[in-house]
């Protein structure tokens, strides 16, 4: 079953940010944009290189008012000790949070069974806490966040602009389309 159009379900958890240990809650999501980024575990190969890459554009989501939340099943501390030793985590300024219970994994449904891992899925959440956007991907193959902030943009400007639908590789001030029956066929 899709979690996709379905609000968050509850949890709390603690969370690594800047240095300290913070509380998290659902309630936290609510009124901005958020990021779930799941990941199977610290101190693995694929998930450094793509948690850096989304620090890379951490400031530039914070500027369009989206909050991100990266979850793997290791606890708090270990994501502590992740940052302090690794240089690619280290960079890292938004929230790591610790779901060792699988709540939040079982919420979003990419805790695999058995495993008690969490696949590789990225959620955008909108500020009334609905997933508008959800994407999985195997193991091997690590994600893109320049592909994820132009999402976003689309997501944004979808919800502010009823009526306009964004094709294929829109980017940022492209144009839109209005879907109407002038437009069956002619596309």
């Amino acid at each position: 079953m899709s979690v996709l159009n379905t609000p968050i379900k509850p949890f709390t958890a603690t969370a690594f940010k800047q240095g300290k240990f913070v509380d998290v809650t659902d309630a936290d999501v609510k009124g901005k944009w958020a990021v779930f980024f799941f990941y199977p575990a610290d101190f693995t190969f694929v998930c450094p290189t793509e948690l850096e890459d989304l620090a890379d554009i951490y400031p530039t989501l914070q500027g369009m008012g989206v909050e991100v939340f990266s979850v793997s099943t290791d606890t708090h501390f270990c994501h502590k000790a992740w940052h302090d030793t690794s240089p690619a985590i280290g960079k890292i300024n938004y929230y790591m949070v610790g779901d060792q219970n699988h709540t939040i994994s079982n919420n979003f449904e990419v805790l695999r069974p058995g495993v008690g891992l969490a696949d590789r899925g990225t959620f955008v959440v909108d500020p009334e806490g609905t997933i508008q956007l959800l994407e999985i991907t195997p193991e091997g193959v690590g994600r893109n966040a320049t592909e994820l902030l132009r999402k976003i943009k689309a997501l944004q400007y979808w919800v502010s602009h009823p009526g306009e639908v964004c094709p294929a590789k829109w980017e940022e001030g492209e144009a839109t389309l209005a879907p109407s029956l002038d437009l069956v066929g002619k596309i």
